[in-house]
């Protein structure tokens, strides 16, 4: 007799032979994928006692070999938590990363207590900055735009299944048309492209599989930030906040810009990791 529990071991010496990080951690992700079950759960802990079922055992084994290949597991499996929000993903999106976390924390604890906020999250992507921050604040009113049509079909699902109401634009943020079409708002969020020329040549086989469009922020990453920056600071109201997502080693450049613009106030802020993630500066 063949358990599951065997399978799961079978699963982590293919991915570990394969080179695969964090075997264990990507086989259970996967095994709870085809068992329906989050392998973290009392239930994903039973179903490793029972008998494995042929049509599963051959799931498994599709799945196994994607990720083998360098296909996302967030891909492959279709779902990722952000935040402590689930959100959709697959590809022609940016996958949520826990880096980008920091955005919501530091926002939550300039923002929290606040009322009827308007919020406006530039290149908005799968939409787990939005879905985050409606769970975490009093927003009235968000915005969320981006320029890719097959991203923004993620938006829009992980919208609904977060039940967060908001407006989604499908367009460039550089778009002078687009911005004058927007309100003021109490904060202006991003997680913009920023990757370099240099960082681009160097990516991670995973990394590949997502749309270059929202990675690649010009030869030395930071084009995305000179033009927001120049566009959007007069969308913010008085005492208004913007906050960017970094790369590492951006800090500098993205706080010298926000200043140069007249916003007040610039700070940095580090991640979970210890690394500079956030640069926020706020309107005077």
């Amino acid at each position: 007799m063949v358990t599951y529990r065997d399978v799961f071991a079978d699963t982590v010496r293919r991915l570990e032979s394969a080179g695969v990080d964090d075997a264990p951690f990507n086989a259970a992700e996967l095994m709870g994928s085809v068992l329906g079950a989050d392998c973290r759960s009392s239930r994903f802990a039973q179903l490793m006692e029972e008998t494995a079922e042929p049509e599963k055992l051959t799931a498994l084994d599709s799945l196994t070999d994607r990720r083998i290949s360098g296909e996302p597991l967030q891909y492959i499996i279709g779902e990722w938590e952000f935040y402590g929000v689930p959100i959709k993903v697959g590809s022609g999106v940016l996958i949520p990363r826990q880096d980008t976390e920091a955005l919501i924390d530091i926002t939550a604890v300039k923002w929290r207590g606040r009322k009827s906020l308007t919020v406006i999250d530039l290149c908005s992507g799968s939409g787990c900055i939005a879905c985050a921050l409606a769970r975490t604040l009093d927003c009235e009113k968000i915005i969320c735009i981006e320029k890719s049509e097959q991203a923004a079909e993620y938006l829009k699902e992980n919208l609904a299944l977060n039940h967060v109401s908001a407006e989604v634009i499908i367009g460039d943020v550089n778009d002078p048309d687009i911005i004058s079409t927007v309100p003021q708002a109490d904060i202006i969020i991003c997680n913009p492209p920023y990757l370099s020329d240099e960082d681009m040549a160097d990516l991670q086989q995973e990394v590949t599989y997502e749309p270059r469009e929202a990675l690649y922020g010009g030869a030395d990453g930071l084009e995305f930030y000179r033009s927001i920056t120049r566009l959007w600071k007069d969308k913010l109201r008085s005492g208004a906040m913007l906050c960017y997502e970094i790369g590492i080693g951006q800090e500098d450049d993205v706080m010298l810009m926000l200043i140069r613009h007249g916003l007040t106030n610039v700070r940095c802020r580090e991640d979970l990791r210890g690394i500079v993630r956030c640069v926020f500066g706020f309107k005077a």
